[in-house]
C-alpha cells in the first residue's frame, strides 16, 4: 500500500491541488461548516484529505446532495414519518451520513438475502412474538423416613 504523500503525488501532483480538489465540495450541498478552525484544510493530513475527497466525489457522483443521502438513509432504515430522526441526521458531516448509508444498506441487503427481513404488517409482527414458556410441574414433596 502506498503511503498517502505518493497518492496525493500520484493523483494531485500536490498538496495544495488536493485541498483545492476538497474545497470545491464545501458548498452548502455537502459540506457542513460547524467547525471554528482558522487553519482551513492546508494543515489537515494527506490521508485525511484523500479520504474527505474520495467520500465527497462518492456522495455526489451517487446522491448529488447531503439532503439526498438522509433521504435515502431514512428510507433504508423505514423511519420516514419520523421528522426528528431526519433532523438529526441533517446535522451530521457528510463522511459520517455515508458510514449510516452504507452500513444501513448492508444491514437491508444482509437481511434480505437471508430472508429475515423485518415484517411490515402489525399483524405479521404479532405472529413472530415469542410464544410463552409453560409452567413448570409442582415438585413432589418427598417425606424424609423414620428409621
Amino acid at each position: 500500500m502506498k503511503s498517502p504523500i505518493l497518492q496525493v503525488k500520484e493523483t494531485f501532483g500536490d498538496k495544495k491541488k488536493l485541498v483545492e480538489a476538497v474545497e470545491k465540495f464545501t458548498g452548502e450541498e455537502l459540506w457542513l461548516g460547524r467547525t471554528n478552525d482558522k487553519k482551513g484544510l492546508a494543515h489537515v493530513s494527506n490521508a485525511k484529505l484523500l479520504k474527505l475527497h474520495t467520500t465527497f466525489s462518492l456522495v455526489k457522483e451517487k446522491f448529488g446532495t447531503r439532503f439526498k443521502l438522509v433521504d435515502a438513509i431514512v428510507a433504508l432504515e423505514s423511519r420516514a414519518k419520523d421528522e426528528g430522526f431526519r433532523t438529526r441526521l441533517l446535522a451530521y458531516p457528510v463522511p459520517r451520513l455515508w458510514d449510516m448509508y452504507k452500513s444501513a444498506d448492508k444491514r437491508k441487503a444482509h437481511a434480505t438475502a437471508h430472508g429475515t427481513a423485518t415484517p411490515a404488517t402489525p399483524e405479521a409482527k404479532a405472529d413472530k412474538k415469542p410464544k410463552a414458556k409453560a409452567a413448570p410441574a409442582p415438585k413432589k414433596k418427598v417425606a424424609a423416613a423414620k428409621a
